[in-house]
């Protein structure tokens, strides 16, 4: 199904018709796919909404570049256009940036929260970091120097010697959009989240590390971390039937409500 949200054709799923909705929040570059097996089995307690970003899935190109609070207020649109009261929050990296803000800002009303491997926390810069973004900077001002002949295929060279894997496999069209989302710090917003929340992380999370589920453990009052041990960024695809006993048990009472 499509859904008309500023300009863009967002494409989103429904499943179920149960009286307690839960929203689902992928992560950044993810679509509703990578749920399906979670999908699958709440969807015999809940009403289940899932949506893929503006740029993935079957969603349209967004006509600007974004920022994190643009998600936010598409999100909280979408709320607000299918009359989507009290719901669960289930967001997964990107998605927690996402729910951070939602939590503080949006008018409708949460039942509850619950994080996996979320992102949003600044990052110190180690020196291998610092120098690496030193070195690129510094070959990059080099590079501006060139004959035309050269200059593109030197600074192509450079892109794709230091950028990351994620930021390489993006559409040229959500580059900038990245690069502001990334550059969000939202610890306030973390802080600022008074709803129960269950948070999961990955004890191996190369992506966002176990540390930053203790910190976002230590800023939301009213929150519990559970560690999925020998499981990276993402424990609901690599320990599934754990994450799923995990997640009834949390959202046993509100099955109960329907």
């Amino acid at each position: 199904m499509y859904l008309k949200i500023d300009n863009l054709n967002i494409y989103y799923e429904k499943y179920g018709t149960l009286k307690q909705t839960i929203l689902i929040l992928p992560g950044w570059g993810d679509n509703r796919i990578t749920f399906n097996y979670l999908i699958n089995y709440l969807k015999d307690y809940f009403t289940i909404y899932i949506l893929d970003y503006p740029g993935f899935g079957n969603s349209s190109m967004p006509l600007s570049d974004l920022t994190i609070y643009d998600y936010a207020n598409l999100i909280d649109n979408f709320l607000i256009k299918l009359k989507i009261n009290n719901p669960i929050l289930i967001g997964h990296s990107f998605g927690g940036r996402i729910i951070s803000i939602l939590a503080n800002t949006s008018k409708i009303k949460f039942k509850k929260l619950l994080l996996i491997d979320v992102a949003g926390l600044k990052k110190k810069k180690d020196l291998k970091l610092f120098l690496k973004q030193f070195t690129y900077k510094l070959l990059k001002k080099f590079g501006l120097l060139l004959p035309k002949k050269i200059r593109l295929k030197y600074l192509n060279f450079l892109f794709n010697k230091f950028s990351s894997n994620d930021y390489k496999s993006l559409d040229k069209r959500l580059l900038k959009t990245f690069q502001n989302i990334v550059r969000e710090d939202l610890t306030s917003y973390y802080k600022g989240i008074n709803l129960e929340t269950l948070i999961l992380w990955g004890e191996n999370d190369d992506i966002t590390p176990y540390q930053d589920g203790i910190k976002i453990n230590k800023l939301i009052l009213n929150s519990s971390l559970i560690k999925i041990e020998n499981t990276t960024h993402f424990p609901y695809l690599e320990k599934p039937n754990l994450i799923i006993r995990i997640i009834m048990a949390y959202l046993k009472k509100d099955i109960t409500s329907n």
